[in-house]
């Protein structure tokens, strides 16, 4: 096993006099002048430092120069999940109104995606002092020990605004992918909302361009290697198929970056609703087991952030469950206060108040939006769609979009054969319920209304309506 060098074997004087003083969150700017040397300079000695350290952010940095010289050799550090660093969008209009609408853009997107995009995200103030042109943005990245860098370029006229927008891998320069947003000039503060819910729900999200990004380098690692993060990035993708193996998969491997990283939210939020998706499809021997996992996983993921849009949705659900339909409505009230510009929460929030509490003619403004939202919607998106749709009694459109969902749910086949039969087309409601009970027999819509739960007298009179008319379990 290679030793760890400590911090006083692996830098020189200079290199350790700017490792402390960025450390200790003075710029490169500050740096220079203390120094005497360029804040170019200061980049490349960090760039140099981060290599040798063998650390990724300014956290790990910090905790490496804690090291005394002649202390014993440090212990090897956990890597910390990968984080993000939006750069100034750069305004290529010489009109100071839209070079302040450049930034206010750039403040919005770095505000809102350190909410949504399940990793750290380096302030924009820190960005903002840096004053960084395109050529220095890998440096910059590398320096401040960056995983991914969002930059935007901006143009404007009288009459249009043209915004482009790249992800970048910081560690080899990659472009991971880019986009661009046109756009008429009309109300500016709506122009600057519309835009940056563009760029943060392609960018964040369950199968947002990052969590891909990152799914596609998790392959590429041994397994003694993987992280915390990288254990929850997979137990999302597997998560997301709804199927019985998928589920256990998805309880393993978030279980195992709690395991890691207990105070990893993300990873608490996604196993409370593993164990409720284990309820609701019959995956469960013991129902009451798994809600009561589900409680323990929610209330610790709000206790370590009560500002978790999807912990307080997962929570109004199963209060749900409980019969506490004046909590859950609360929760969800809080979910949408909290993630009202988030296309997951969204598309969420929609199924439950089609199916859980409330008016199910409020869902279907809430799914479209987080479709206009996220045009990468997944599969998953249409399944919430279509339960809504079956909820209103629009059974036709309903069938059109769980066609587009996860195949393998025994609740997106419940939904679809219960809405061939509420529109007259038996035989397509008989072969897709003869599916259902064949590969799911613990599967009922009974134990559905329970387990999910469907509390809204609505939903539940239009379930076992359209149950009577076909032979589901």
């Amino acid at each position: 096993m290679n030793r760890i060098v400590t911090t006083s074997e692996a830098l020189s004087d200079r290199e350790r006099a700017v490792a402390e003083r960025f450390a200790a969150g003075m710029t490169y700017r500050e740096i220079g002048q203390v120094l005497f040397i360029a804040p170019s300079t200061v980049r490349t000695h960090l760039a140099a430092i981060y290599e040798k350290l063998g650390v990724r952010n300014k956290v790990a940095l910090a905790r490496r120069i804690s090291t005394v010289a002649g202390a014993a050799p440090a212990t090897a550090l956990p890597d910390a999940s990968p984080v993000l660093a939006v750069f100034p969008i750069e305004c290529l209009s010489g009109d100071d109104r839209w070079r302040r609408f450049a930034d206010g853009l750039s403040s919005d997107v770095t505000h809102d995606l350190a909410r949504y995009a399940d990793m750290p995200v380096v302030a924009f103030h820190t960005m903002k002092k840096l004053g960084s042109k395109a050529a220095d943005f890998i440096a910059d990245g590398k320096a401040l020990g960056v995983t991914y860098i969002v930059s935007g370029r901006l143009s404007a006229d009288d009459a249009r605004i043209r915004l482009t927008v790249e992800l970048v891998d910081a560690t080899c320069g990659v472009n991971l992918w880019s986009e661009r947003f046109d756009r008429s000039v009309e109300d500016v503060f709506a122009l600057q909302d519309s835009l940056t819910e563009s760029v943060i729900n392609v960018l964040a999200g369950c199968f947002g361009v990052i969590a891909t990004a990152g799914r596609k380098a998790i392959r590429r690692k041994a397994p003694a290697n993987l992280r915390a993060h990288d254990y929850y990035l997979m137990g999302v993708e597997h998560h997301n198929t709804f199927g019985r193996a998928d589920n256990a998969e998805a309880i393993r491997l978030f279980s195992r970056a709690i395991e890691l990283d207990g105070s990893l939210v993300k990873a608490w939020v996604e196993l409370a609703w593993a164990y409720a998706i284990q309820c609701c499809n019959g995956f469960s021997s013991d129902p009451a087991a798994s809600i009561e996992k589900w409680r323990q996983a929610v209330e610790e993921a709000l206790r370590l952030d009560p500002t978790h849009g999807g912990a307080w949705l997962c929570l109004g659900d199963l209060m749900g469950c409980y019969g506490d339909l004046e909590a859950a409505e609360r929760a969800h009230r809080r979910a949408f206060e909290y993630g009202a510009n988030h296309a997951d929460n969204l598309a969420l929030l929609a199924g439950s108040k089609a199916l859980v509490v409330g008016d199910p003619n409020e869902a279907l403004p809430l799914i479209e939006r987080a479709m206009r939202l996220n045009p990468l919607a997944p599969p998953w998106y249409f399944g919430m769609q279509g339960r809504v749709l079956f909820t209103v009694g629009r059974h036709k459109e309903a069938i059109i979009a769980l066609r587009r969902s996860t195949p393998d749910s025994p609740n997106v086949l419940m939904f679809l054969a219960l809405a061939h039969a509420a529109a007259g087309e038996d035989a397509e409601a008989a072969a897709i319920a003869a599916r259902l009970n064949s590969e799911f027999p613990d599967f009922s819509v009974e134990g559905f209304i329970v387990g999910y739960p469907v509390s809204n007298p609505k939903a539940v009179r239009a379930l076992r309506d359209a149950a009577k008319l076909v032979a589901i379990r």
